[in-house]
Order: structure tokens, then C-alpha cells, then sequence
């Protein structure tokens, strides 16, 4: 798959299978095959989210900003192997030394880091991080899994 940057929401959608309010990243804005790739998610007020977790104080919870570097981890996959065929996803299949390291409020724009440290028989290891203003807000070992689905 030949894309140029940045590559937009229209075009992860090619990407992954996730889709509105599920699809946490919004740009893809660097990529080197097999190596890395860097993306944004910018954080809005009118998230469904914001609506039931602190409503007082709105905090985007931390499992979504793993799912979403998981997502970019994803990404960074398939865009690697040159795109994805309509029977196989990527799915979250691992993650270890989650930290997190700032909170995350609306306003914010998240930047992901994501770095690929080794790839075996379509599994991938995944250094991520994801920062606020250049200050880290989240770091992960993430591992994203290539599996045939029925169609």
C-alpha cells in the first residue's frame, strides 16, 4: 500500500477495522516500514467518554489511550506489509510495563511513538508512547497479533 503523509481518518479506516466512537487515531503523520510510525489523536470535550468518567473532571480514561496506541501499533503492521487483506485483523494480544505518567484532558493532543522491536510469524512487539506537549503520558510493551476472520 503506497500512501502518502499524513494519512488521514478516511484512509485508517483502510487501515483497521475500527470505526467511530471505536477509531482512537485521527492522523498518521510518519512511517518507516518496519521500523516506526508516529500518529495524533486529538481529545475532544464531546467524546462519549467524557460524558460518564469524571463528568466533574473530565480525564480520557487509560485504557483507551492503550487501545489507541495499540491501534497505531496495528497500523504500523500493516502498513509494513503493504496493506491488509479483508480476512485478516490485527488484534491486541499482549501488553506489559504499562505506565502512565500524566493525565490526559480535553484539549490535549496525543502524539504516539510507536517503534517495532521485533516481528515472528505475524506477531508484532511494539515499544509505544504517547505524549502531551512533548511530556510522556503513557508508555507500553504492546504485541498485536495477524488472525484470518470469517467474512
Amino acid at each position: 500500500m503506497q500512501n502518502q503523509l499524513p494519512i488521514e481518518a478516511k484512509d485508517i479506516q483502510k487501515l483497521i477495522p475500527h470505526r467511530f466512537p471505536f477509531m482512537l487515531i485521527d492522523r498518521i503523520v510518519a512511517f518507516e516500514s518496519g521500523k516506526s510510525l508516529k500518529a495524533i489523536k486529538n481529545i475532544t470535550m464531546n467524546e462519549p467518554q467524557f460524558m460518564g468518567h469524571f463528568p466533574d473532571f473530565p480525564v480520557m480514561p487509560g485504557v483507551l489511550i492503550i487501545e489507541a496506541m495499540a491501534q497505531a501499533c496495528g497500523a504500523l503492521a500493516i502498513l509494513t506489509e503493504g496493506g491488509r487483506n479483508p480476512d485478516e485483523i490485527y488484534f491486541f494480544a499482549g501488553i506489559d510495563n504499562a505506565r502512565f505518567k500524566r493525565q490526559v484532558i480535553p484539549g490535549d493532543q496525543l502524539v504516539f511513538e510507536i517503534e517495532l522491536l521485533q516481528s515472528k510469524r505475524g506477531i508484532g512487539k511494539f515499544q509505544a508512547r504517547a505524549f502531551v506537549d512533548n511530556e510522556l503520558a503513557v508508555e507500553a510493551e504492546i504485541m498485536c497479533a495477524k488472525r484470518k476472520v470469517g467474512m
